[in-house]
Formats: C-alpha cells, structure tokens, sequence
C-alpha cells in the first residue's frame, strides 16, 4: 500500500475531533466540522478541473463509512480520467432520476400548457389560433400522446418531412412552435437534453432550407399608373369598408392597422394618426400624416359615433378581415389586385416617379432600417419629409379625374 493513499484508518476516523480536513490521500479528506451538538464529519472529494478547484460532498460519515467513501472516489476519479466532470455527472444522473420519478406529461398537454402560457402575450387571437390549429393538424396525430421526454430528432421529422417542400411556410412554423413546447417542457423540468427542434446546427443539416425549396411568391399588386382609375371607381361605392380600402390605399399602411384603428389614436386638428407599437408588425409607435381626402373620410365617419374608425355591422366591432377583399371582389379586381399589394404600388410608385430618398418611402410604409449602424444615427421618424411624401402620393391616387365623392352607408 501506498504512503499517499488510505491514510486514514476506521478507528481515526471515528475518534477525531478538532475541526479540519483530514486527507486519506488520492482526493479523498474527511471534512471535520463543530456543530451545536458537537463534532460533524463528511467526506468531500477534490480535485482540479479545467484549472478551477472544485469540492464534490460524498456524503455525511454516519451514512457513508470509510469503505464507501473511498468506492466513491474511486470512481470519481474514472471519471476524470475519462474527460468528464464528477460533479456534471452527478447533475445530470440527478436530473434524470426526477424525470423517471416524476408523471410523465403528454406532449399535448404540454402544448395546450406551453399556449395557454404564452397566450396573453400574443397580439391577436387569430394567431393563437393559428398555432392551435397546426399543432393539433399536424404534430398531435404523431406525438400527441407520448411523453413529452420522449419526443426526439426521428419524431420531428416524421411530423416535418412530409410537408417541408409542398407546404414550406407551414412546416417552417410548426417546427418553431414544437420547438417552443420542447423549451417550455424543458424549462418546467419535463425533459432534458438538446431541443430536437432546433434549425440551426441540427435540423439545417437534415432538411433543405426554405430558399432553396421556392421563389417568394409576391402579392398581387396593382399597377401605379392604374390607381387613379382604381380609386375613382372606389369612391363610388359608398360603404365603410370601401372608405377603409381608400383610407389604406392613401395611407400605405397594413389591412389590420387600418381595421383596428380607433378614434383616439387620431388627431384631426394635427392632421396625424399615431399606431400604437401593440398593433404595428415593428412593435414601434408609427406616425401617418394625413392629407386633405383622409382628413375628410375621417371627418364623415366621426359621425357615426363609435369607438372604432371603421365599425362593422354591430358599431361595438371593427370591420372584419374579408371587408376589404370583398370590395375589391365587388370591383372585379380580385386577379390583379390585394389589399397589402397597394403597399408594393406606392413603393414602385416612390422609387420610379418620385425624387424622395428610399429611407423615406421606407419610414413611410413604417419599415424598421435594417442597418444597425445607420439605424443608430437615424433616430428620428422623417416625419415632416414624409408628410410631403403622402401629399403628393394623395394628389397622385386622385388623378385627373377625381370623381364625385358620396356619403358613406353605415354598414358595408
């Protein structure tokens, strides 16, 4: 036997009193404490790892004897020679033990759980319905009603694979709402290890990325040269939806800020009306000037007296999401022409027959520069260069030809 180890013997052990560590050699002391009630022994392991010391607790004597001790230790120093971390070793036995130990949650309850936790946060109920909808259409079938803990690389791509290429967007947000339920579980201590829904480092190598997979398919829009005439044809239809359609139209903004606008993000006498960062996709307040015609849709509607710009029906509820395609269905323009495409016109219409700078055009459709660097030292909304923006985009949109302009129904 070695001097350097197995210094300490059982009757040493049980006898020592004064407050200390006491080595037994090859990383293994007993630890000697004074407690209230006397004397405390423990054994602790040392070493060195990664250049950092580090004390791993084998237990207090009077469970652990010398012989167990030393077993310990024994093995703790396998593991080091093998690369690994005892104390790492530990934590993850640990943390497996509890996910054996505890009730295992199905992967469905874990979403429903994961939703409802994050529900309050998302800023429309379409789109927790959406993340409802493609879970239970696609992943629950498949893993619904396995543990959560369970669900691995080979399960994803089961749910994934099939749509990946014919329904690419699809497939794209599946996996980052799976991978969003893995996170919570993992979180919650339900599972442990790497996210098999991860795309970077892991399901990029397995699967084709989206660019490859298909071109953008962009939104009909409709030609500049042709929206004078659009918009002559539009105000003869005299419903609120129709005025909501010219309000987007003049406004270059989106269908849902324009169909959740309420009065008092507006302000006649100032002539501006200030979106609210909850309800533009930047999640930063946007200003829009108004020009005279906007300025006088608003005036006309103020006098149905509700708290939406553009009410539906029932006054108490905004227009719905179909109002503005169902005008332009009503105006027979369906094939060359959306509601969100009247953005990509005003944008062409900026760049090919205007002389304002493109950040303009952009600030204007409330686009966030992309550039960090440039973005830090445009800290401003160009607001009063895009006020003469929209100025000349109104007087463009009226043409010519501007055409009688009719009281608004009070339903569409």
């Amino acid at each position: 036997m070695g001097r350097g180890i197995n210094r300490l013997s059982p009757a040493r052990v049980k006898t020592v009193k004064t407050p200390g560590m006491y080595p037994d050699g090859a990383n293994l002391y007993l630890r000697v404490e004074q407690g209230p009630l006397g004397p405390t022994k423990s054994w602790l392991f040392r070493y060195v790892i990664g250049g950092r010391h580090r004390y791993m607790g084998l237990g207090p004597l009077r469970d652990v004897p010398l012989a167990d001790a030393r077993t310990a230790a024994l093995a703790a120093r396998q593991q080091l020679r093998d690369g690994h971390d005892p104390i790492e070793v530990r934590k993850a036995r640990i943390a497996e033990n509890r996910l054996a130990s505890i009730t295992a949650m199905t992967f469905e309850e874990a979403a429903r759980a994961c939703i409802a936790s994050h529900s309050a946060g998302w800023r429309n109920v379409k789109h927790g319905l959406q993340v409802r909808k493609t879970i239970e259409t696609y992943a629950l079938p498949v893993i619904g009603k396995l543990p959560v803990q369970a669900v691995d690389t080979a399960l994803v791509l089961k749910i994934i694979e099939p749509i990946w290429e014919t329904k690419t967007e699809t497939a794209s947000r599946l996996r980052g709402r799976i991978e969003a339920v893995l996170d919570w579980a993992k979180a919650r201590g339900l599972r442990a290890g790497e996210n098999p829904a991860r795309w970077d480092g892991h399901l990029d190598h397995l699967l084709p990325a989206k660019s490859k997979l298909r071109r953008v398919k962009h939104l009909r829009a409709l030609r500049y040269a042709d929206v004078a005439a659009f918009m002559a044809e539009l105000r003869k239809d005299t419903a609120v939806s129709a005025r909501a359609l010219e309000f987007l139209i003049l406004t270059a903004t989106r269908s849902g800020e324009v169909l959740g606008a309420k009065w008092d993000e507006v302000d006649l006498d100032a002539r501006v009306w200030t979106i609210p960062p909850a309800r533009t996709k930047a999640h930063r307040e946007h200003r829009v000037p108004l020009w005279d015609r906007a300025i006088e849709i608003l005036t006309e509607l103020r006098e149905i007296r509700t708290e939406h710009v553009f009410p539906g029906r029932s006054l108490q509820k905004p227009l719905g999401e179909m109002a503005l395609l169902q005008v332009i269905a009503r105006m027979g323009r369906t094939d060359d022409t959306t509601a969100h495409g009247f953005r990509s016109t005003f944008r062409t219409w900026v760049a090919e027959r205007t002389n304002f700078q493109r950040e303009v055009g952009e600030a204007a459709l409330g686009h966030v520069n992309g550039d960090r660097v440039e973005a830090s030292y445009q800290r401003g909304d160009l607001f009063e260069k895009r006020r003469r923006l929209m100025d000349a985009w109104a007087v463009f949109c009226a043409g010519a030809s501007q055409g009688e302009v009719l009281p608004i129904r009070a339903v569409s």
